[in-house]
């Protein structure tokens, strides 16, 4: 099997499996609570991306100046702004800066 049918293939597979909850849900009402549940996942997976990176082989924390300089930085920012994009520049940034600094 080349690397282009593979490619292919779980490309195939990727889009039969999103677009069958379309076209399963299309004509259906999605009750409140489970549209109310929705909007929480979004953030619950960003929780669990983080925590993960911040967890070392050992189980230990790998948290430093960076980190919550970065998560200070995105925090104030997410609460001036409220903007998504805003609050992940200048957390990223001010994580970088200063991991290149340290």
């Amino acid at each position: 099997m080349t690397a282009l049918v593979a490619i292919l293939i779980v490309g195939l597979g990727t889009y039969l499996s999103r677009s069958s909850f379309i076209f399963a849900l299309a004509r259906r009402r999605i009750p409140e609570p489970v549209l109310v549940a929705l909007q929480f996942v979004g953030p619950a997976v960003l929780a669990a991306l983080v925590v993960a990176l911040l967890i070392e082989e050992d189980g230990g924390v790998a948290i430093g100046p960076p980190e919550i300089l970065g998560f200070v930085v995105a925090g104030v920012v997410a609460r001036l702004t409220k903007n998504h994009i805003f609050t992940l520049v200048a957390g990223m940034g001010v994580f970088w800066v200063v991991r290149a600094l340290v």
